[in-house]
């Protein structure tokens, strides 16, 4: 089936004018390396009448030509352009949403006998065979760009109707442009843009003297991109911009995306300058409220660690704020969350400064973070940062999917935990096992160990080398030597000391229902399940044996709520799992009930 071009498109493209999804032809594409900026790819297009290789693709666009799907000789519908003025003067058109509607190996060659396009002279249409009309914009699938993640809301601009135009600046009124067609070859250009984060003013000093700024970060319908503001631009725009309001943005120098400093996905950034222009729009139901790519709970093991991801998930459980004091001495808030999501599993996510203070977990709301910090801490968790975005129940589609599927069958789920839930609160997830799944699962074969916890019964308990002698120095548990004279010598610390501490390292096995595991617990958790200090417990092993005894005798047979840490290891070429108990503690039979209350009623509903 042939195609009909849209005769007279390139020269209504041109000139700025609005045309209603064009279909043109490819003739030729050609790949610019523009240094350490990302790879451009200009066209030549045709539309039967006239060619023009003033035509770019949009970065979010490149895949189409790396996967050689825009080839010459196709037939494309334009979905969404806009023509921009260069600083040269030259005129060219941002594809920013194409789809080909007839692919390069179906097409015999060039349609008709377009000549070069020269502004000015006009071209009269020639016959081309009539054929089938092309696609409709509303029956063409319109091309998703990548950074849209689903979260887009609202219509996005129709390119048929007239184009928004910026209010009244110092420089005059400029036709609005989206993000994604934003470049540091441009030299006017306005964007219509809602500011979703927001960040403090940050200072510093150094040899050249001191300095302050801010940064944002805007989306509309097309992308997204960070913005900066230094000094004078602090002082101007910092008290003008909220935080979800939508603004008229000029004027602003465009660079090379940090990526280190960014996880949005845009090659470009923006720093304000002296001529830039910020002014509040009013008219803003049609601009998104925040772009996401969010990533799945359960697919976040197989990222990079330190990854920048989206995630979206209930908040299952809260902890209380602490405070802690950083490596500078500077005291911050913390809180700890657990989040689950349809996977079924949970992870851990720190949150710092004033958000961990603010944050309310009442009702189990719908948490989505954007610019999360991926970490291998404790299996896999999950950081807030400077630059995140936090959106308690947000307003999309996602949030209310989530919600749903919680209420009506998540809730009854306790959740697999990629993370190790350190601390004594309870309330956090826990990633519930039999002693048998250990096993019949191969939990601890993989290359990052596993935490699960068990309710189990100390059977037997080694008191033999239960205890040791070790360095009285604050964190160093390293076995000392007795050197015969009074004095004990640490080797890690390099010192004798005139005493020591005693420490435990108790082997123990414990058993359930279905199976039985020889564990480690070492000094907490061995205090924890003897019921006393060690140092009293050293006391009696020198003075009073059968009081010591008597201690281990008291503990068998208890049972407590066991968090383990498993992994498979390898001494002396024999491979063997060692699971290390890191939290024991008693048995909570109210909350312990509830959960095998819920685990019939979901094995019944199933």
């Amino acid at each position: 089936m042939a195609v009909e071009l849209s005769e007279g498109a390139i020269e209504a493209l041109i000139k700025g004018n609005e045309v209603t999804n064009p279909v043109l032809q490819l003739i030729n594409i050609r790949k610019l390396d523009s240094g350490n900026g990302p790879v451009r790819f200009r066209l030549m297009m045709s539309d039967g009448l006239h060619t023009m290789s003033s035509f770019m693709l949009a970065t979010p666009l490149n895949s189409l030509a790396e996967q050689n799907l825009v080839a010459p000789n196709c037939v494309c519908l334009l979905k969404k352009s806009v023509t921009n003025v260069l600083k040269d003067g030259r005129t060219v058109v941002i594809i920013l949403d194409l789809e080909v509607i007839k692919p390069a190996d179906q097409m015999a060659g060039k349609i008709g006998d377009p000549t070069p396009y020269v502004e000015g002279q006009s071209k009269a249409p020639q016959s081309v065979p009539a054929l089938p009309p092309a696609p409709s914009a509303s029956s063409a699938r319109p091309l998703q760009p990548k950074n849209g993640g689903g979260m887009n809301r609202g219509s996005s601009r129709d390119f048929g109707k007239k184009p928004l135009t910026a209010p009244s600046t110092p420089g005059g009124t400029s036709k609005v442009v989206p993000i994604a067609s934003l470049n540091p070859y441009q030299s006017k250009w306005t964007i219509r843009a809602r500011v979703t984060n927001k960040s403090s003013i940050r200072t510093w000093s150094n040899s050249r003297g001191d300095g302050k700024l801010f940064s944002m970060e805007i989306v509309d319908e097309s992308g997204e991109i960070r913005v900066t503001g230094f000094n004078q631009e602090v002082d101007k725009f910092y008290s003008l911009i909220e935080q979800g309001k939508v603004y008229y943005i000029s004027k602003g120098t465009l660079k090379i995306a940090n990526k280190q400093f960014t996880s949005l996905k845009n090659d470009y950034e923006m720093t304000l300058n002296g001529d830039s222009s910020i002014i509040p729009c009013d008219d803003a139901h049609d601009v998104p409220m925040v772009q996401c790519d969010f990533v799945s709970i359960a697919d976040l093991d197989a990222r990079d660690k330190d990854a920048i991801v989206d995630v979206i998930g209930v908040c299952k459980s809260v902890e209380d704020v602490t405070r802690i004091t950083t490596k500078n001495s500077r005291e911050v808030s913390k809180r700890n969350i657990q989040l689950m999501d349809m996977s079924g599993k949970l992870i851990q996510v720190t949150m710092w400064g004033n958000e961990a203070e603010t944050f309310d977990g009442t009702g189990q709301p719908i948490l989505a973070i954007k610019g999360a910090k991926l970490s291998d801490f404790g299996g896999r968790s999950l950081s807030t940062l400077y630059s995140s975005t936090l959106m308690i129940n947000p307003d999309i589609p996602e949030a209310y999917k989530l919600r749903g599927w919680y209420d009506k069958e998540g809730h009854a789920l306790d959740g697999q935990s990629m993370t190790e839930m350190r601390g004594g609160g309870g309330g956090g997830p826990t990633n519930w096992k039999t002693l048998a799944d250990v096993k019949n699962e191969h939990l601890g074969h993989g290359d990052k160990a596993d935490y699960f916890t068990c309710i189990a019964t100390i059977v037997y308990m080694r008191k033999e080398n239960s205890l040791y002698q070790a360095c009285p120095s604050k964190d160093c548990n390293k076995k000392v030597v007795d050197q015969q004279n009074g004095l004990y010598r640490c080797e890690k610390c390099d010192k004798e000391f005139p005493d020591f501490k005693y420490r435990l390292m108790l082997s123990a096995n414990i058993a359930d229902f279905a199976d039985n595991q020889w564990v480690m617990c070492f000094q907490d958790s061995a205090e924890a399940i003897l019921g006393q200090k060690s140092d009293y417990i050293g006391q009696l092993k020198d003075s009073n044996e059968a009081a010591f005894d008597e201690v281990f005798q008291h503990a068998n047979f208890s049972t407590f709520v066991f968090r383990n840490r498993v992994k498979l290891e390898t001494y002396n070429d024999e491979s063997r799992i060692k699971v290390t108990v890191m939290e024991a503690k008693p048995v909570d039979h109210k909350e312990y009930s509830k959960r095998l209350i819920m685990n019939i009623r979901k094995h019944a509903a199933n």
